[in-house]
């Protein structure tokens, strides 16, 4: 079956270029065959993950547009007048991605709001809330290495999107044959008709104001001047670059030396070919300059700029990867003592964490009267907590939630992990303990 598979898409006339060549390339090898067609990517609550290329098993603008199709009759079968907002990272071949999505979408009757340009996922997170749509998308692999791509799905809250909805939206892809059921139009058509709409810098500029809301303490310029924190920073090669560098400015943080070779987005990621801040390759050429700038920090973002990780400088002068839980724990204290000193603390305050992080954030919870709710591993069940306490009207209850796997999210603009206000936050405690003498 996967040979008439094969045999069909070889027959076709794809639309794009690249996919001939490679499925020519695997003429007679069936092994190689197998594997790109035996199977097709399967859609889940996080959507679509793949390596890029030729074949059902494959990332490409036929999985892409099925599952799109898919979505669209999701959307149109359960809202009225629906839309949706679509991002993408810095990886191979998101913006074609974007436009086959968009173009779709927009054949569909589904209004597309697209930003511009490489945007972080909180930013996708944040577009769907703060422009009313009925769901979300993000051509993002998170750390996967330099031949992965994917398709991020978020509902209407800025989650990502149910099980229910993921096993509906199954149903539909599985109606949908990839060349003869897929709508589509003109890219440059739907953008002229206005079904697809650019996202105005106005709604980033929302998004910053929201992640600078959540400052805990906020320092005197003089504070600063007294103190100034010394950061190395690296985006690694992904999308977080202008959020991160932007916000910190915001917040007073001015000293940022950004590592070069990691500085500008890049798909293929030359320099760590698995781009995870939780792993000390990725993190070794911040860490490299950091032997010559000596910075009190060292950041870095993940390709899709939803985790952070840190490096701390020791008394010895060499630098230590903190963990996820670690930091968590240490954000956690932050920002507990911090709201109860500016008299920012709710009442009743409520705090998540994914049930394979550290116990230790209970007792730290219980310490200053925080509830500590533990959730399935996934942030979207952190997010589900928040929307059930925006339900009951108590959303401000909400005021912080972490995974080991250094995602980390201050109050509930967001309902997704945000290296933004990640990178924020750690930074203003590195500046407020320094600045205490600490």
């Amino acid at each position: 079956m996967y040979q008439d598979m094969y045999e069909r898409w070889l027959a076709a006339e794809l639309d794009d270029a690249d996919l001939k060549p490679e499925l020519e390339s695997v003429k007679g090898d069936d092994a190689a065959i197998q594997n790109r067609f035996a199977v097709a990517l399967k859609f889940g609550t996080a959507g679509l993950r793949g390596v890029l290329g030729a074949g059902t098993n494959r990332m490409n603008i036929y999985t892409v547009g099925r599952a799109t199709q898919g979505f669209a009759d999701y959307l149109n079968a359960n809202f009225d007048n629906p839309s949706v907002a679509i991002a993408r990272d810095s990886r191979n071949n998101g913006e074609l991605f974007v436009r086959t999505t968009a173009a779709i979408m927009a054949a569909n009757g589904v209004t597309a709001y697209v930003y511009p340009r490489i945007s972080p996922v909180p930013t996708l997170s944040w577009a769907v809330r703060d422009l009313g749509c009925s769901g979300g998308i993000c051509m993002t692999a998170s750390h996967n290495p330099a031949p992965y791509n994917g398709y991020k799905a978020y509902g209407p809250d800025g989650c990502q999107i149910t099980s229910q909805a993921a096993a509906a939206i199954s149903a539909a892809i599985a109606e949908t044959d990839a060349f003869a059921g897929v709508k589509s139009m003109d890219f440059d058509e739907a953008v002229a008709s206005g079904k697809v709409k650019w996202i105005e810098d106005a709604v980033l500029e929302r998004y910053y104001d929201a992640v600078l809301a959540q400052s805990v303490n906020n320092l005197s310029d003089e504070q600063i001047a007294a103190a100034p924190l010394k950061l190395v920073y690296t985006p690694l090669n992904g999308t977080g670059l202008v959020p991160v560098t932007t916000v910190l400015a915001r917040a007073g943080v001015s000293d940022v030396t950004v590592v070069p070779e990691q500085e500008q987005p890049d798909g293929n990621f030359p320099t760590c070919p698995y781009p995870n801040p939780e792993i000390r390759e990725a993190m070794q050429k911040g860490i490299d300059l950091c032997e010559q700038v000596h910075p009190d920090l060292l950041l870095a973002t993940d390709p899709d700029a939803d985790r952070v990780g840190i490096a701390v400088k020791c008394k010895d002068g060499s630098y230590e990867l903190l963990s996820g839980n670690e930091v968590g724990v240490l954000l956690l204290d932050y920002i507990c003592a911090g709201r109860i000193e500016q008299g920012t603390m709710p009442k009743n305050p409520v705090m998540c964490k994914s049930i394979v992080s550290t116990p230790l954030a209970d007792k730290v919870a219980e310490h200053y009267g925080v509830e500590c709710r533990n959730v399935l591993t996934g942030f979207k069940w952190i997010g589900d907590q928040i929307a059930k306490l925006e339900a009951d009207g108590e959303v401000d209850r909400f005021i912080f939630g972490f995974e080991e796997s250094y995602g980390y999210l201050a109050g509930p603009y967001v309902r997704d992990k945000d290296a933004i206000i990640g990178s924020m936050l750690i930074c203003e405690m590195a500046a407020y303990y320094r600045a205490k003498g600490s």
